[in-house]
């Protein structure tokens, strides 16, 4: 008896899990929303459709039936639920929400410089600078880890060149150093915090030149 209660009680922490798991996960371009409205089939998803899932736009927004185009970047599936309940209510009494992520986006991003396989990589599920430097195998014994630059496909290099110090993430739990990515995003490792403006130069026209490959393919 013991035993069983155990196994259900795991079982229950496991879903529990998942379910937060899910409710956090941050949005991307790309993901296939499935979103059901109680009530109101003309405007949910189908479950034996996927025809009917609703997609978020390279530019991280959704159209939604009565509400029109909503901004879902930076959201997660729990802040979407409750923005679109919010703009739902406007025109439906007390709306009643589920959204699912029937099938995820994925953000092309660029990681060059100290890491064991340079290159571009397409990230799924989470999209942060760690999980770019893991796809891109980890640091070399060279890496900086305190002088990590990340270029953003948008704007001029200077309003768009941040320094990252991902060990502050590493021994302190620092989330504005472990940031969420964008689809075009560039990372580069520097060597022993050793970097010139000339090396700056270096990579962002190398950053300019993986723009331009990936809007082609888009």
């Amino acid at each position: 008896m013991k035993k069983i209660i155990a196994t259900l009680l795991l079982g229950a922490a496991l879903t529990f899990t998942n379910v937060a798991a899910a409710a956090e996960y941050i949005m991307t371009p790309g993901d296939q929303l499935q979103i059901y409205v109680l009530g109101h089939p003309d405007i949910s998803s189908t479950r034996a459709n996927t025809d009917s899932a609703y997609t978020v736009r390279p530019d991280g927004k959704l159209n939604f039936p009565l509400v029109g185009e909503i901004d879902v970047n930076g959201l997660t599936v729990y802040e979407f639920t409750k923005l679109l309940t919010k703009e739902l209510s406007e025109y439906i009494i007390n709306p009643s929400i589920t959204v699912n992520v029937a099938k995820l986006g994925t953000t092309r991003v660029f990681v060059m410089g100290e890491v064991s396989k340079q290159g571009m990589y397409e990230l799924t599920k989470s999209h942060r600078v760690l999980d770019a430097l893991g796809a891109a195998g980890g640091f070399t014994q060279k890496a900086a880890k305190k002088d990590i630059y990340l270029v953003r496909n948008a704007g001029t290099p200077e309003e768009n060149v941040q320094k990252l110090n991902i060990l502050n993430y590493m021994k302190k739990g620092d989330m504005t150093q472990n940031l969420v990515l964008q689809e075009g995003d560039c990372l580069y490792l520097t060597s022993n915090h050793k970097i010139s403006l000339q090396d700056i130069g270096l990579f962002v026209s190398r950053a300019a030149s993986s723009w331009y490959n990936i809007d082609r393919v888009k």
